[in-house]
């Protein structure tokens, strides 16, 4: 499969038809069926849209932006006339959707066709990509290693080939970890900047919409296609004034509690990536651990608020992990909750200082490079630690102050695996972090597509 601009050129020109597309995309699913990536094969509605494609541009009607470009999305987001089952039995009795999310229309609008949704952690509570209902995720650079999570499917198929791009979602680290360790260009942009209508909620206080591509080219169109006015969401919002993007970036790298514990492929990739931006001094956020805390009492309280009523009515159709973490969460007093949001406060303020400094900020995705599916305990710098919380230990802190932040990736020279740093830029600079990854791709750091370095044109 190639990128979302080189499949939408060929359409355009009239060297592919999107029905061949979809073909194209389809047979590479069904040739990855061992990973477990997806979970719902939309095969009629995307032959029927592809038909349509094709025969407009046959009448002479200009193509749309992403004409013939096959995608898949969480299953998170509402797909018509299906129940959004959001990787849980807990949503089973749910009625079936009325009308795609508002990302999933955009993107359609754009042209671009629905192929799958795809396997996630249950409710998007965890990192590692495994479900006790639909199956475990596994990582196209090892069958029996984490793809991350809890966007584990879309991030895995675009590893894959089999789709150029994919949605997720990212509340703590959501697609920045799947994105690290299966190898892929991943974007978070600012929280309230895309519309979450017809996502299914987890927190809604740090929910983002997230996506997956081949490089920084693709994950710029998609932004394009996605920051679009929606009414219906009441979060949503827009930046007061144009976000303006450095003609020459000026980077720091994070250090103290982003160097805690690092494995030798990650600490050398993120070396790499931070002279590749000329960042040259290393900035601290002192809140790291603290926010980290912060980011935790939020998450399980509000998740666990939101799935009371089916912790005490239906608690079997969790699974067992989600459910006590849920129930544990709904017994946070809200006293505690309070504290977590003032600091909260305080993480924006502290972060919004360090980038009066420099435009961008660099820090390891991960503490390492993919574990193994199952895995309770992964030793890294010497430590064992509980890797399916750990594995979001640097990602986690930074979603409390809702900036952009993208994932660029480049393999281990120990473990061959593919390592992830986080780019972080300022509110509503997405164009920006988009600027430094592209810097990087430039140097060597790209989609890692079957074992291979580059792209998989």
């Amino acid at each position: 499969m190639r990128s979302v601009l080189e499949i939408a050129a060929a359409v355009h020109a009239g060297h592919q038809t999107a029905v061949s597309m979809v073909d194209e995309s389809l047979t590479a699913i069904s040739a990855a069926t061992h990973l477990n990536a997806v979970t719902t094969i939309h095969e009629e509605r995307a032959r029927t849209k592809a038909a349509e494609i094709d025969a407009r541009i046959v009448e002479g009607m200009a193509p749309s932006p992403l004409a013939g470009v096959p995608f898949a999305a969480k299953n998170l987001f509402d797909v018509a006339g299906e129940i959004t089952r959001a990787g849980s039995r807990c949503t089973d009795n749910d009625k079936p959707s009325i009308q795609d999310a508002f990302a999933i229309r955009a993107l359609e609008n754009a042209g671009a066709i629905l192929v799958a949704s795809t396997n996630m952690d249950e409710l998007a509570y965890g990192f590692s990509g495994e479900n006790v209902h639909d199956g475990d995720t596994h990582n196209p650079h090892g069958n029996d290693l984490s793809a991350g999570g809890s966007s584990s499917g879309s991030a895995a198929l675009v590893a894959t080939g089999a789709v150029p791009f994919a949605l997720g979602t990212d509340t703590n680290g959501s697609v920045r970890v799947p994105a690290a360790l299966s190898g892929v260009a991943g974007l978070k942009p600012t929280y309230g900047k895309i519309s979450r209508s017809g996502v299914y909620p987890f927190v809604q206080s740090l929910d983002h919409v997230g996506w997956f591509g081949v490089n920084s080219d693709d994950l710029n169109i998609i932004l394009n296609c996605l920051d679009q006015v929606d009414t219906d969401d009441p979060v949503q919002v827009s930046p007061p004034i144009p976000a303006f993007i450095s003609q020459s970036l000026q980077c720091a790298r994070l250090g103290g509690y982003f160097e805690s514990y690092l494995d030798p492929d990650v600490s050398a990739v993120t070396d790499e990536a931070a002279k590749a931006l000329g960042a040259n001094t290393t900035l601290e956020l002192t809140l790291a651990e603290k926010a980290r805390a912060a980011a935790f009492l939020i998450t399980n309280a509000e998740a666990g608020q939101r799935h009371f009523k089916g912790l005490t009515h239906q608690p079997d159709t969790f699974g067992p992990l989600v459910r006590e973490r849920l129930r544990a969460g709904a017994l946070i007093p809200a006293l505690w909750i309070e504290k977590a949001q003032r600091l909260r406060r305080l993480v924006i303020d502290e972060l919004a200082r360090l980038h009066q400094q420099v435009d961008l900020l660099i820090a390891p995705a991960t503490p390492c490079p993919a574990f193994p599916l199952g895995a309770e305990t992964w030793e890294v710098a010497g430590t064992e630690l509980p890797i399916r919380l750990a594995i979001g230990m640097y990602t986690q802190p930074l979603t409390l102050s809702g900036v952009p932040i993208g994932v660029a990736v480049k393999r281990g020279n120990h473990s061959k695996l593919p390592v992830g740093v986080q780019l972080i830029g300022r509110p509503f600079a997405e164009k920006t972090v988009l600027k430094a990854m592209k810097q990087l791709e430039n140097v060597g750091f790209s989609l890692l597509f079957n074992g291979q370095e580059g792209n998989n044109g």
